[in-house]
């Protein structure tokens, strides 16, 4: 049985058509289910239909009343005062007030403070009254299993850390479904694989949204997309839903192009001066009618985002060369020991937790802050276009034409004068949207905003401070593609793995007490190159959160050996096994295609025979045979070269 189902939910919010149309959905016991689409198509809004905030124009929201639904917030909390304890018990409601307030009474008298007994007896008696007992071990239960420390103060927390008190207070209340909404956003990279662990086990069920590409791939089981107003489920990871849907766009494209040309058709068959209101062809005028009807209806894929990166003169081949750099707040090391060179063309990654000293990096490599010791030789020509996380350089009031164009009708794009209206719809904004004030954008809208911006100056050195905040999957592929082609160089802080991967040739990670050290590649390289486990935060069970002030100490551990010295030589079976494999991964390649071909027919997509989800299903398996033969070939033919 369902734990939640949506029967024909439709909502406008005075958007014509509908925002939301006729939505249909449930999700069942154990799912892990993501909730993707563009920028605007009404994600956050759907959830806050599911939670209640919202009330549909039509359909039904069903839920049992048995079935416990909770919601980790998407901001953190506005007050934090008070103890972790007190804020996860706050999930409880009043009940929970009582539970918190026994366990704040009962460490005082246990400390001491006899004059609380009679307090403290209170409290039991409540708790006995209403059974508050099991919900007082289930809070504890929560704070243990997030390894969180009851008493520490909220207010002295980094975000992430607070982000995992919410956690609790939404898990204290056993929901058999947990909605997230961009859970993983402003976290760093250490706390999002903690949560993507902790939920990867957790054993309810799971609505999330996120732009994660690597988190979504983990996590979701079902991946569901709403497109035009429509909701389109595929089952699988996020790699099979990337197929699928380019097979599902194709098959409506062809289709489309097919109605098209009938139309097309009957429309000069109605000019060509037949008699069409004979009785015989009443028939044919009242189908045009329809197909007219039809194709007014329709509502058309939004296009892709199309910007660029202007580029400057070219620098000097050094860009910026640290030897020895310290640099410091008060007594406090922030930068220890800075060795590095970044020559024109390089693409860094800087990575390391929230706090850490990222942004204090920065501004020593571009000249913003002296180093305390140590010289850093800084590159000629440069021509630095700066990414600010913050979105500070935004005027709230203005509008989104004026922010880029400055008050100008027109600016010079790569050597051209083009309307600023029409460069903003290289980034998704139509005219009607660039007139209104960045005080009405989304999150999305606002980083598209800044790149909007940041692009429209030629630059040689792109600074880029977590850039892929709220921006949706296709608009972080466009900008790793041009950040590819970009000639020049790059300096990017980002938590997003897939995009570090994606971008950066060299990283520059905090390895712990102030030091930062330079390695090939991006993350999955820094996660294979490194001494030991990730630095532990500046901040963490309650410490003070002291943002670019603070520093972590290296846990020391050594990480487990990766290398093949350990394998044994191949057997003969595995010999044979090894001989046999190209010609099995062949003959699984070509039914592969064989699926693909299936699936892109459009004719598929219009019955409701269950032939669609059976070879779907089918797919998905054959992908997981397909995979699991590739890293059998690839551990066999490693281990037949070492030995």
């Amino acid at each position: 049985m369902p734990l939640l189902e949506l029967r024909n939910v439709q909502l406008a919010l005075g958007h014509h058509p509908p925002l939301l149309e006729n939505l249909n959905l449930t999700i069942d016991p154990g799912e892990r289910v993501c909730l993707v689409g563009r920028n605007g198509a009404g994600k956050s809004t759907l959830m806050r239909i599911l939670t209640g905030a919202v009330e549909p124009d039509d359909g039904q929201v069903l839920c049992d009343p048995g079935v416990r639904v909770a919601q980790l917030a998407q901001e953190l909390p506005e007050d934090t005062s008070g103890t972790v304890y007190q804020h996860v018990a706050a999930g409880l409601g009043a009940l929970g007030e009582t539970v918190e307030r026994y366990h704040r009474v009962a460490e005082a008298v246990a400390a001491g403070d006899t004059e609380r007994l009679d307090e403290m007896q209170a409290c039991q008696d409540a708790l006995d009254a209403e059974g508050g007992w099991d919900l007082k071990q289930r809070v504890e239960a929560v704070i243990s299993r997030l390894d969180l420390d009851p008493d520490a103060p909220m207010a002295h927390l980094s975000g992430g850390v607070q982000r995992r008190v919410l956690l609790g207070r939404a898990l204290v209340t056993d929901p058999d479904l947990l909605l997230l909404d961009e859970p993983t956003n402003h976290l760093d990279i250490e706390a999002i694989t903690w949560l993507e662990g902790f939920l990867r086990d957790w054993p309810g069920a799971l609505l999330f949204i996120t732009h994660d590409r690597t988190f979504l791939q983990s996590l979701a089981t079902r991946i569901v997309e709403i497109d035009r107003g429509a909701l389109i489920s595929y089952p699988g990871d996020y790699q099979n839903y990337l197929r699928r849907r380019e097979e599902r766009l194709h098959a409506e494209e062809q289709q489309r192009a097919e109605f098209d040309k009938r139309l097309a058709q009957e429309e000069a068959w109605i000019r060509q001066g037949i008699k069409a209101r004979r009785t015989r062809n009443q028939g044919r005028v009242r189908e045009l009618q329809r197909m007219r009807a039809e194709r007014a209806e329709r509502r058309e894929h939004q296009g892709k985002a199309r910007f660029s990166v202007q580029e400057a003169e070219r620098s000097g081949k050094i860009v910026a060369e640290a030897e020895g750099v310290h640099f410091a707040y008060g007594d406090t090391t922030i930068v220890r020991d800075l060795n590095t060179s970044i020559l024109r063309g390089d693409k860094v990654g800087i990575i390391g937790p929230n706090g850490c000293g990222k942004t204090t990096l920065i501004r020593l490599l571009l000249g913003a802050l002296e180093p305390t010791h140590g010289v850093i030789r800084r590159g000629t020509r440069l021509e630095i276009a700066y990414f600010d996380q913050q979105r500070a350089v935004l005027d709230e009031d203005a509008s989104v034409q004026d922010n880029v164009g400055g008050g100008r009708e027109h600016i010079d794009i790569n050597g051209q004068s083009r309307h600023v209206l029409s460069y903003l719809q290289d980034f998704l904004f139509p005219p009607q949207r660039a007139r209104q004030p960045v005080r009405a954008l989304s999150g999305g809208e606002r980083n598209r905003l800044l790149l909007a911006r940041l692009f429209s100056q030629p630059a040689n050195l792109l600074v880029l401070d977590e850039p892929t905040n709220d921006l949706d999957a296709e608009t972080l592929e466009l900008l790793e593609e041009r950040l590819l082609d970009f000639s020049g160089t790059v300096l990017v802080v980002s938590h997003d793995r897939s995009f570090l991967d994606a971008v950066v040739t060299q990283s520059l990670a905090y390895e712990g007490d102030g030091r930062f050290r330079e390695y090939a590649g991006g993350y999955s390289d820094w996660q294979r190159q490194r001494p030991g486990p990730a630095p532990q935060r500046p901040s963490e069970r309650g410490g003070k959160n002291t943002k670019e002030r603070g520093h972590a100490s290296p846990t020391g551990t050594p990480a487990a050996s990766t290398t093949g010295s350990g394998r044994k030589r191949l057997t003969r079976n595995e010999e044979q096994e090894l001989a046999a494999l190209p010609e099995r991964i062949e003959a699984l390649e070509r039914e592969q295609a064989q699926l693909h071909e299936q699936l892109a027919d459009p004719a598929l997509y219009q019955s409701d025979d269950g032939r669609l989800s059976a070879l779907q299903e089918q797919l998905a398996e054959l992908e997981a045979r397909l995979e699991s033969t590739y890293e059998r070939w690839q551990d066999l033919e490693a281990r037949s070269h070492a030995g």
